[in-house]
């Protein structure tokens, strides 16, 4: 039975206030009523939440088409950050690459602001990308086409002219905020706060003179890999989620890939394939190569520091310990000297 005193007047009246909010889900049924209704559509036969990760997505499906909607979280993506992201893909769009580019409600705007009860939420909706994720490690052929299409994507970057602004991927952008959200867990282990503080600055030190100039400063995808591009059965690609996109290093994409494809335990095979396809494009300078090993760890750290935010918003119960001496024993990993074959 409940006690008497939590059904006072008093308790009653408390349950009728507003509770802050961090983070709500959103009625599929309103989304298609107040959002999808904006678009150009055939009739709409289903609105399902999909997947939540740094957005939540919807699988929109019409009778000859399928959609994605994706909407913004509020603690995530301000909508200067999510307008550059979405110019961008219209910009590779109208040069013809192979992107899951957002579609234009009838009023012309690339997304639509949702007032959710934790803030400001932005939608945007995706034509759904041909084909399918790959199975476990990429063919070569796919690998290499997957590096020839990153590179002409980074050649599109001086036909690209953003109106709003979004932080540029620099080393310290990259490292700084990321090791603020990363050192706290490791209070208890001092002697590994200082390994992470003295590689930051190494780190910096090695990085932070290089070039900033075209071609070597581009529009970066941000989250190269192969869970982000889907493959037909005639080996036609489309890639998406442009979401960590900014402007940074070349290099420093390729770099991504590597780590997220060593984390994984993809083939060093299918790497050097990538590479290859991308330097079939647009080669790259020996400076450009040999920051590669420090730009692995820079992406460590960064995709770390993302999914430690993401983390305790929704699954705090995953970062236990063993996740971070993972983590920390993968980043340590990465400055051997035949970090490539690991």
């Amino acid at each position: 039975m409940v006690p008497q005193t939590l059904l006072s007047p008093r308790s009653a009246a408390l349950t009728g206030e507003m509770f802050p909010v961090e983070y709500s889900t959103l009625s599929c049924e309103a989304l298609v009523q107040r959002v999808l209704s904006r678009y150009s559509l055939a009739p709409i036969l289903a609105c399902r939440l999909w997947n939540r990760g740094l957005s939540d997505v919807y699988l929109v499906e019409t009778r000859n088409c399928h959609y994605i909607l994706r909407v913004s979280h509020a603690h995530w993506r301000t909508q200067s950050e999510i307008e550059f992201e979405l110019s961008f893909l219209d910009c590779l769009r109208q040069n013809d690459l192979p992107v899951a580019y957002p579609l234009i409600t009838r009023g012309g705007q690339l997304s639509i602001e949702i007032s959710a009860p934790e803030g400001r939420r932005y939608a945007a909706l995706f034509l759904h990308a041909p084909g399918e994720i790959p199975l476990c490690d990429l063919s070569i052929d796919q690998a290499q086409g997957l590096g020839q299409t990153l590179a002409r994507i980074h050649q599109a970057t001086p036909q690209f002219r953003p109106t709003c602004f979004r932080q540029p991927l620099t080393v310290e952008y990259l490292l700084d905020r990321s090791l603020e959200e990363i050192l706290p867990f490791f209070g208890h282990q001092p002697e590994e706060q200082d390994y992470l503080n003295g590689l930051r600055s190494q780190l910096f030190a090695s990085l932070s003179s290089l070039s900033q100039d075209e071609p070597y400063w581009v529009v970066c995808w941000g989250d190269p890999h192969s869970g982000n591009v889907h493959f037909t059965p005639d080996g036609n690609l489309t890639l998406f989620d442009f979401d960590q996109c900014g402007y940074g290093w070349r290099s420093f994409d390729i770099a991504k890939f590597f780590q997220t494809s060593l984390r994984t335990g993809m083939s060093y095979a299918m790497r050097r394939a990538f590479l290859e396809g991308y330097e079939s494009v647009s080669p790259l300078e020996d400076w450009e190569l040999l920051a590669l090993s420090d730009l692995v760890q820079v992406a460590h750290i960064w995709g770390w520091g993302i999914r430690l935010r993401a983390a305790q918003v929704h699954s705090y119960s995953q970062l236990d310990s063993t996740y971070f001496r993972q983590r920390l024993h993968q980043l340590k990993s990465f400055r051997q000297q035949n970090w490539q074959l690991i």
